[in-house]
């Protein structure tokens, strides 16, 4: 059994994933953890954006799981994984040859050996870059989902549009190893989040971009408001019912985006309880 110490609790210290060791995690087990009783926590899974980061992310969730006895996983996807300019890897889910969702898993699987945790199916958020492979993650593993938060995505993969991925799920068994199943997919709790000032240029995909595909790779809009919208709308049209909140007066801001995100996993998970309070939104 794995040593019960300040190395893992309450918050953990960076750990090589023993499925891959090019990628790492770090967690947070409520001060109540006792290694000698069987009470089980529930998890939140929560990927961070373009810049890495994990612990930083981990730690603006701490109160939460204090406040609701819930375990969190923050993985690390770092950059350079396939050359000094591979920036985007996760994002896209799979990526030269690498499954990041697997990779997940497998770090889900190896917390839940080391604590009592609920980990067939977990709350899972992430932002930006963070919110690419979260939606990716949802078409492609519905039944792990308990709830997921997808915050102001750069890209996002169509659920039910006949292309092929990343733009939709047309071949998604031959890209992912499983067909789409549009049913599994709408019984998620769905939260969609963006700032309604995230209306930055710069977000066309060029020719040799990671993102790059002949078939669309701009069709969803020119902003990452819009191409929540295009998500949202594809979404709807499987008979999902997300629910979206555009934050006023918020830019491209990771943290503005949490309180939201809390009060959305204890909806999901614990509708009996009281929200947490919230703090206001400062773009």
């Amino acid at each position: 059994m794995a040593r019960m110490n300040f190395y893992r609790l309450p918050a953990s210290a960076m750990f090589a994933a023993r499925c891959d060791p090019r990628f790492h995690y770090c967690t947070y087990v409520p001060e109540s953890y006792d290694p000698e009783a069987s009470r089980t926590y529930p998890l939140a899974v929560l990927i961070h954006h373009s810049k890495r980061d994990a612990q930083a992310l981990r730690d603006r969730f701490t109160a939460f799981a204090e406040a609701h006895q819930c375990a969190l996983l923050a993985p690390l996807f770092p950059c350079g994984i396939n050359g000094e300019d591979d920036f985007n890897n996760y994002k896209l889910m799979r990526h030269a040859g690498i499954a990041y969702d697997e990779v997940l898993l497998g770090m889900i699987e190896e917390v839940g050996q080391v604590f009592r945790l609920q980990t067939e199916q977990v709350l899972m958020y992430g932002f930006s870059g963070g919110g690419q492979f979260a939606h990716r993650f949802l078409l492609r593993h519905p039944d792990r989902l308990r709830g997921i938060s997808i915050a102001a995505p750069g890209t996002v993969t169509l659920p039910g549009d006949p292309r092929g991925w990343w733009i939709g799920t047309g071949d998604m068994e031959a890209s992912t190893g499983a067909p789409f199943d549009p049913g599994a997919v709408a019984r998620v709790p769905v939260q969609l989040l963006v700032g309604a000032e995230d209306t930055a240029g710069g977000m066309t995909i060029r020719r040799g971009s990671d993102f790059w595909c002949e078939d669309g790779a701009n069709d969803a809009g020119a902003t990452r408001v819009a191409r929540l919208t295009a998500l949202e709308t594809a979404l709807r049209g499987i008979g999902a019912a997300p629910e979206r909140q555009d934050l006023p007066g918020v830019g491209h801001v990771a943290e503005a985006m949490e309180p939201p995100v809390r009060a959305f996993f204890v909806a999901v998970c614990w509708p009996t309880s009281p929200a947490l309070p919230v703090r206001p939104a400062h773009g």
